[in-house]
């Protein structure tokens, strides 16, 4: 099988200072009226939907670029901002150039509803993409559907944003939601660790609650105790240390990198010593290994090995994978259009789902309408190419994201396979090997949908 190793969900930023941790916490993750028609002699035709030109289609996002959350979080636009910069190099989509409006909310569900309303009513946008956070998205999911703007490709792994079409019909998820990580999690080690002694380290929001669903249904006799932790606190002694009373020898997380951080340095503290298996929310080699060199002030090492001998899951290639073909498409992408500093793995994932919108645009057509837009995920996304393990599960009956992952072990800031690539679905659906060849793909030459 050939191996594929990738990005960590980037819920969560590097921190700047030693302090950050102490501030604040990051939880995990995350229209009205019309342009004037445009006649123009564009190849995409003139306006036909509201933040649609003859040449350009306007769409926003809601990111935070300032505060506790910017390092790493604000990464991800400027991810997308490259890739749809090179795809307006190339000829844009049906002869429209992408426009991408990026508004700041700091990570806070009030800011995010009113920098959404000015990109709605203001900036008129055609569709909200990747906008971050589940606490801050889910304060204007519903806005935004009463609108009817699509929605797409919210970042972050909650039920909510596929699996209710019928209230929700112009949203749609991307990553795999965080239920099917914990099916998956909870399967491997029923199968492989069926002896141990499983304690659940959670967030103690719909993140949690989600993947502790998931992994109860292969788990639930193993499970020998459950600490909760609520963000914006930095004090997870007393869960550690309920977990190592209850003699729990392998620690399920899921949680932010900056709660990663801070439960491997309580355990050092304590001398707890189990095995630690972590979302891939919280597995970021580099940015943990920098947040715990930060906020033990230099006690404890940092780098990529910092998290050695943890397992985690991967479903798209990171920058750990540098011959991968996608990774290097990335590059290619980042050293043509991109800002300052390297590429990382929030940047992949921020060119990733771009790449899914701009196969969406694509699967629409040049009378490029919302409704359309909506039509053309619900009845292709089997078809739907890109740089994810398994393909998508988007019909009119589920707006869910991508349908599987892997399971693997950290080694010097790689991920080493230690399963194929596995798909499910939420509730008692089976897990079983992607058969769909969807691992295997490879980008065009041009770096563009064809």
């Amino acid at each position: 099988m050939k191996r594929r190793t990738g990005t960590r969900v980037p819920l969560s930023g590097k921190a700047a200072v030693a302090g950050l941790l102490s501030t604040a916490l990051l939880l995990a993750g995350c229209g009205a009226g019309g342009r004037d028609d445009d006649d123009g002699d564009g190849e995409g035709g003139g306006a036909s939907d509201t933040g649609v030109t003859a040449d350009t289609i306007t769409i926003g996002a809601h990111f935070p670029l300032t505060g506790v959350a910017a390092p790493g979080y604000s990464e991800i636009p400027t991810g997308v901002q490259a890739y749809f910069d090179y795809v307006n190099a190339n000829g844009g989509v049906h002869g429209r150039k992408i426009e991408y409006v990026v508004k700041d909310d700091g990570y806070n569900p009030t800011n995010t509803s009113k920098v959404t309303n000015e990109l709605v009513l203001q900036e008129e946008i055609f569709a909200m993409v990747g906008g971050l956070g589940t606490p801050t998205h889910s304060a204007v999911v519903d806005f935004l559907n009463d609108e009817g703007v699509p929605d797409l490709f919210v970042s972050s792994g909650s039920l909510m944003w596929g699996d209710d079409v019928e209230s929700r019909p112009m949203t749609f998820g991307w990553q795999p939601d965080y239920e099917i990580e914990g099916k998956i999690i909870g399967q491997y080690v029923a199968e492989n660790m069926p002896d141990a002694k499983v304690g659940l380290f959670l967030q103690d929001d719909d993140f949690g609650e989600d993947a502790e669903q998931g992994v109860r249904r292969y788990l639930d006799d193993q499970i020998v105790d459950v600490q909760r932790y609520t963000s914006g606190s930095t004090d997870v002694g007393p869960q550690i240390a309920g977990l190592q009373a209850a003699k729990a020898d392998l620690v399920l997380s899921f949680n932010t990198p900056s709660y990663t951080a801070l439960s491997q340095l309580v355990a050092l503290k304590l001398g707890y010593e189990p095995e630690w298996f972590y979302s891939n929310v919280g597995s970021d080699p580099g940015l943990v290994g920098a947040l715990l060199s930060e906020i033990s002030e230099g006690a404890v090492a940092g780098g990529a090995a910092a998290l050695d001998g943890v397992l985690t899951t991967e479903y798209i290639p990171g920058v750990d994978a540098p011959d991968d073909p996608w990774v290097q498409l990335w590059q290619k992408v980042w050293d043509e259009h991109g800002e300052k500093g390297e590429l990382t793995n929030y940047r992949v994932y921020g060119m990733s789902h771009a790449y899914a919108f701009v196969q969406a645009l694509q699967e629409a057509g040049e009378d490029l309408t919302r409704e359309g837009l909506v039509e053309a995920l619900e009845s292709g996304s089997q078809d739907l190419e890109g740089p994810q393990l398994a393909p998508f599960r988007f019909t009119e009956d589920s707006h869910m994201g991508i349908s599987g992952m892997q399971v693997v072990e950290l080694k010097g800031g790689v991920g080493e396979a230690l399963t194929p690539v596995l798909v499910s679905d939420i509730g008692d659906a089976e897990i079983t090997e992607d058969t769909s060849g969807q691992a295997e793909d490879a980008p065009p030459e041009s770096g563009v949908p064809e």
